[in-house]
């Protein structure tokens, strides 16, 4: 079998990753001409790094991870909210179970993972075109490959998407997020820079958490926005206005911002349900088949659960089988994501509210993370079993 893979993010990767693991033959096409590193942070949390230690990755994960002693949550006026820890205090008898990371140091980490030449660059996918014995794509240069499967990791505005399933319209909370890094030395001494912290406030939040090994702090500020802010990682952002939309927050917060030189915007979309994720030879992954907004810090996750059950299902699998696995694919994939999707806008709702009282914050985000569903999904070992 050979899988071509459409899109070099983390999902990709991931998947790129998983699928030589389990032996089959695999190349990714990138349209970008090089990956960047993007500045920017992400949570591996403990379901991604169970997914990856699968598939032989959560070392290299953990290489480049941050450990954290404990996750703090505020008002905007520095009360304490009294949310339940995300994950246990890290101690010398605990191991880390949820790591942030740079998010482009986690990318050539899953990079690294794969033989040189697996990924090719400058390759922007213009089409697929399914057969009964495969799959042709084709590229906006005129040129084409084919392979037994395609898959599309190719983000939001996913090509492959709409051959596979009927469109749906993106979807604004009507909020866009700052984000940046800041070197540490700028801070020593006037945050704790061993924790993530959050500060929730009337129609605003704000995040930080350390990455690159301790020596950059990641910063995200969410705001409100009537703008078609651009859903991308690197449009640029006004410092001067991210200083107006927190004044009179928390002396922390002021301090982040004010340590600031640059900032990029973001903007946050999801999308409903679409009414497919895979066709008899072309499978969605990602934010292809799901986007979701930040507030849960499982969009990566989601997208690396993704990466190993298709890899899991795909695995020793006659030709003549594809479509039934891709089929169990989604089958596997898709209550989760959609779960996690509307949990993650509604924590963003708690997050920016603007009657409920710190308590009531508490007990709405204690309600959503009940049980630890998150968390301690074991995505591969849900795929076997379903084989």
């Amino acid at each position: 079998m050979r899988v071509a893979i459409i899109g070099a993010g983390i999902g990709g990767l991931t998947a790129a990753a998983a699928l030589r693991a389990k032996d089959i033959d695999v190349v990714v096409y990138e349209k970008a001409h090089e990956l960047r590193e993007v500045g920017a942070g992400v949570v591996v949390a403990s379901n991604g790094l169970r997914a990856l230690d699968e598939v032989g990755l959560g070392d290299r994960v953990r290489a480049v991870g941050t450990p954290i002693g404990r996750t703090l949550w505020h008002t905007w006026q520095g009360e304490s909210v009294p949310v339940p820890p995300a994950w246990p205090s890290v101690s010398p008898d605990r191991p880390v179970t949820s790591l942030p990371v740079h998010r482009g140091e986690l990318q050539q980490a899953l990079l690294g993972a794969l033989p040189e030449g697996t990924v090719h660059l400058g390759r922007p996918c213009h089409d697929i075109v399914e057969t009964a014995d495969e799959v042709r794509i084709l590229f906006a240069d005129g040129s084409e490959e084919r392979a037994d499967v395609a898959v599309g990791a190719d983000g939001i505005h996913s090509v492959v998407q709409r051959v596979v399933a009927d469109p749906v319209e993106l979807s604004s909370e009507g909020v866009m997020a700052y984000r940046g890094l800041i070197p540490v030395e700028r801070l020593e001494g006037a945050i704790d820079l061993n924790s993530m912290q959050m500060w929730l406030g009337p129609g605003r939040s704000f995040l930080i958490y350390p990455v690159s090994q301790g020596r950059l702090l990641n910063v995200v500020a969410f705001t409100p926005s009537n703008l078609d802010a651009e859903e991308s990682w690197t449009a640029p952002g006004d410092v001067a206005e991210l200083a107006l939309q927190f004044e009179g927050w928390d002396e922390p917060v002021l301090r982040v911002v004010g340590a600031m030189t640059e900032t990029f915007r973001w903007g946050l979309y999801d999308r409903k349900p679409l009414n497919r994720w895979t066709a008899d030879r072309i499978a969605l992954l990602g934010d292809a088949a799901h986007p979701m907004t930040p507030h849960l810090g499982q969009g990566a996750n989601m997208s690396i659960e993704d990466g190993v059950v298709l890899a899991t299902v795909l695995a020793n699998a006659p030709i003549t089988e594809i479509s039934r696995r891709l089929s169990l694919y989604e089958s596997l994939r898709r209550d989760r994501t959609s779960r996690v999707q509307r949990n993650a806008r509604a924590s963003g709702r708690v997050y920016r509210s603007v009657d409920l009282t710190a308590q009531q914050q508490a007990a709405r985000l204690t309600e959503i993370l009940a049980d630890n569903w998150i968390p301690d999904y074991d995505a591969a070992r849900a795929a076997l079993a379903a084989l």
